[in-house]
C-alpha cells in the first residue's frame, strides 16, 4: 500500500506534467491564433493558460491539505482544498467573463471579421491530442491513488479537450464562409469556462455549509452498519466533507445487556466495514447506544451507581455475602441489577428468595426492572 507521502509525490507529479503542456499550448494557441486570425483560438490559449491557475493551486492544495491534524485544526486542514476550490472557480468564472465579453463586442461590431488560415487548425487539432492524453493520464493516477482532487482535474482537461473540438469547428467553418462561427465558438468557449467554474465552486460551497452527501450514499452507509453481527439499527447519522475525505458520525444500537467491551468490539467492525466500503471515511465517530433515545423526551428517574452501592453494601453486610461484582444495566425507565456473590459466602437458601428480600430492602422502586444473582470466586 502506497504511503501518504508517495501518494502526495505522485500526484504533484502528474499536475506539474499537465501544467507543462498547458503552458506550452496555452502560448502556442495564443501566438497562432494572433497571426491566423481566430478570436476564438486566443479565448482557448487564455483557457489553457488559466488551467495553470487550477494546476498551481492543486499543488499548493495537496501540500496544505495533508498535513496532519494540529492543536489549532484537530479536524486535519482538508478544507483548505475546498476554500481553493472555490477561488479557483470564481477566477474561473471572472476569465470566462471577459472572454465572453470581448468576442461578443466582436460579434456586434459593423467591421468585418478576418479569416482565420488553416495553421490554427492544426494547432487546435494538436490541442485535442494533448488536452485528451492528460485527462487519461491523469485519471488512471487519479483512479489508482484515489484522490477526487485529480479525478476532477482530469475531467477538466477533458472539458478542455473538448473546448478545443468547438475552436476547431469554428475556425473550420470561417475558413468555408461562415465567418461568424470562430467568434461564435469563443463564446461558447468562454460559457464552458464559466459552467466549470460554476460547477467547482458550487460543490465546494456546499461541502463547506456540510451539505449532507445523497441519499444513497446515506442509505449504503446505514445497510453496511446494520449488515455487522450486533448491530440492531442505526440512527442520527452525519456525513460531512473535510476536503477529499469524509467524516461520518453516527449512532449503532445494540442489546441493552451488551457489555461496554463487546459494545466497543461490535463498533470497531462497523468502522471496518464502513472503511472497506467508502475508503474516503477517514474520520470515523461512533456512539454505541443500548436504546433508540432519538428524539425521545428526558427519562424517568433512575439511580447512579453511585446511589445504588451503598444501599447494596449496607444490606449484604447485614447478610454476610461478599460482592465481588455490580453490573448495571439502564434502559428507558428502569435499571436491571446482576450481582456476583463470593462463592464462599453463599447461603442455603435459594437466589429468588435473596432477590425478594433484597426488593423489599429497596422497598420495591419503580425503576427496578429485575434482579439477578450470581456466584463467583475471587481470584
Amino acid at each position: 500500500m502506497s504511503t501518504p507521502h508517495k501518494i502526495q509525490t505522485e500526484a504533484i507529479r502528474v499536475t506539474w506534467i499537465g501544467a507543462i503542456i498547458d503552458t506550452l499550448l496555452g502560448i502556442s494557441k495564443i501566438i497562432t491564433g494572433l497571426l491566423t486570425h481566430s478570436s476564438a483560438l486566443v479565448a482557448d490559449g487564455i483557457h489553457s493558460l488559466s488551467d495553470l491557475a487550477t494546476d498551481a493551486l492543486v499543488v499548493v492544495m495537496l501540500r496544505l491539505s495533508h498535513q496532519p491534524p494540529d492543536k489549532e485544526h484537530p479536524w486535519g486542514h482538508g478544507r483548505i482544498e475546498t476554500l481553493g476550490t472555490v477561488i479557483l472557480g470564481c477566477v474561473l468564472i471572472a476569465v470566462a467573463g471577459g472572454m465572453a465579453w470581448n468576442s461578443t463586442l466582436t460579434l456586434l461590431s459593423d467591421q468585418p471579421p478576418l479569416i482565420p488560415s488553416w495553421p490554427g487548425l492544426v494547432v487546435a487539432l494538436i490541442s485535442i491530442a494533448a488536452k485528451e492524453g492528460i485527462y487519461r493520464y491523469t485519471l488512471a493516477v487519479g483512479q489508482r491513488i484515489k484522490s477526487d482532487l485529480l479525478i476532477a482535474n482530469a475531467w477538466h482537461s477533458r472539458t478542455d479537450a473538448l473546448s478545443s473540438v468547438v475552436v476547431f469547428i469554428g475556425i473550420g467553418g470561417s475558413m468555408v464562409g461562415l465567418v461568424w462561427m470562430d467568434t461564435l465558438a469563443a463564446v461558447l468557449v468562454a460559457a464552458m469556462v464559466a459552467h466549470i467554474g460554476w460547477g467547482l465552486s458550487w460543490r465546494s460551497i456546499q461541502q463547506l455549509i456540510d451539505t449532507a452527501p445523497p441519499g444513497e450514499e446515506l442509505s449504503a452507509i446505514a445497510q453496511t452498519a446494520t449488515a455487522v453481527e450486533g448491530v440492531k439499527a442505526v440512527h442520527d447519522m452525519k456525513v460531512r466533507y473535510i476536503g477529499s475525505e469524509q467524516a461520518l458520525e453516527l449512532h449503532i444500537l445494540i442489546e441493552p445487556l451488551c457489555s461496554a467491551s463487546e459494545g466497543h468490539f461490535i463498533a470497531e467492525q462497523v468502522g471496518k466495514h464502513l472503511h472497506h466500503l467508502n475508503p474516503q471515511l477517514q474520520q470515523l465517530i461512533i456512539h454505541v447506544d443500548t436504546r433508540n433515545d432519538h428524539n425521545e423526551p428526558d427519562p424517568p428517574y433512575r439511580p447512579s451507581r453511585s446511589e445504588l452501592e451503598p444501599l447494596l453494601h449496607s444490606w449484604l453486610n447485614q447478610k454476610q455475602l461478599g460482592l465481588l461484582r455490580l453490573d448495571l444495566h439502564y434502559r428507558r425507565d428502569t435499571v436491571a441489577l446482576e450481582l456476583c456473590l463470593s462463592w464462599t459466602d453463599r447461603p442455603q437458601r435459594p437466589p429468588y428468595e435473596l432477590i425478594e428480600r433484597l426488593r423489599e430492602h429497596l422497598q420495591h422502586p419503580a425503576w427496578l426492572e429485575r434482579v439477578r444473582i450470581s456466584y463467583g470466586v475471587d481470584k
